[in-house]
């Protein structure tokens, strides 16, 4: 324990029941070796980046992005604050610089928590809903991702499947009915009058290429809402690592 501090664990736990993001393969946990044959246990995983709590390194996008490795400690650990908008947005909403700056003391520089709610609807949790939790997040539109550049932020985490809306990725496309959904509950005929394609993914291709990238599936409890904290993301030291599976810890003087 860490003298004058108390700790809060922001991760999901890891099973091969955690599901990685639409599309992507989950993960496949054997024992190669085992406590009744070898006298030992030996797991092999296989499993996508892209599963749980995760950090997404800009090699995700970009090709000449650092790799995960490339991420030095006091960039991961370091002034961050929760922002909780769970009580104004819900199923499809977009959410705003504004809402974020009406609920806490954002700073320039910050790690930022943006706390949607959705975290209810987590694998492990009693209310578990993967098409809430993956396909139906509020998100973000370009102001938010412009905002995000002009406050430097060091980088984000979110409490849901994404970074981005759930209708500025793949999940319009393989879950047109939800798209239908979206389109009526935004009053819109083409969701591209919010989600132009020129803006596709933008929380990943707008931000990435200025080094603020994001951190997607984790929780946080409802003591730090809204709380100015430290926290440390600690992903693999992975040479060459486009993203990956880490543990993210905030820190709060006690």
């Amino acid at each position: 324990m860490l003298d004058g501090y108390e700790m809060y664990d922001l991760t999901q736990p890891w099973s091969q029941d955690t599901p990685a993001w639409p599309t992507y393969d989950n993960p496949k946990i054997w024992y190669e070796k085992s406590l009744d044959t070898e006298k030992v246990n030996g797991q092999k995983i296989e499993f996508m980046n892209h599963t749980g709590t995760h950090l997404d390194g800009e090699k995700h996008f970009i090709a000449h992005g650092r790799d995960i490795e490339s991420m030095p400690l006091d960039e991961l650990v370091s002034d961050a604050v929760v922002a909780d908008i769970s009580d104004k947005v819900g199923e499809y909403d977009v959410y705003t610089s504004e809402m974020i700056e009406d609920v806490c003391d954002v700073r320039e520089g910050d790690i930022l928590f943006i706390h949607t709610g959705f975290q209810k609807y987590a694998w492990h949790r009693e209310e578990a809903d993967p098409h809430a939790f993956f396909c139906k997040h509020p998100g973000p539109n370009m102001e938010f991702a412009e905002w995000c550049r002009e406050m430097d932020l060091n980088y984000l985490i979110l409490d849901c499947g994404s970074a981005d809306h759930p209708m500025n990725t793949v999940v319009r496309d393989v879950r047109p009915e939800l798209a239908a959904e979206a389109r009526d509950h935004l009053g819109v005929d083409d969701l591209d009058e919010i989600f132009p394609p020129e803006g596709y993914q933008l929380m990943h291709t707008e931000l990435f290429p200025h080094g603020i990238v994001h951190v997607e599936n984790a929780q946080v409890p409802e003591e730090l809402l809204n709380e100015r904290v430290q926290i440390g993301t600690f992903p693999w030291r992975f040479r060459g690592g486009e993203s990956s599976v880490c543990r993210c810890v905030a820190f709060k003087e006690a």
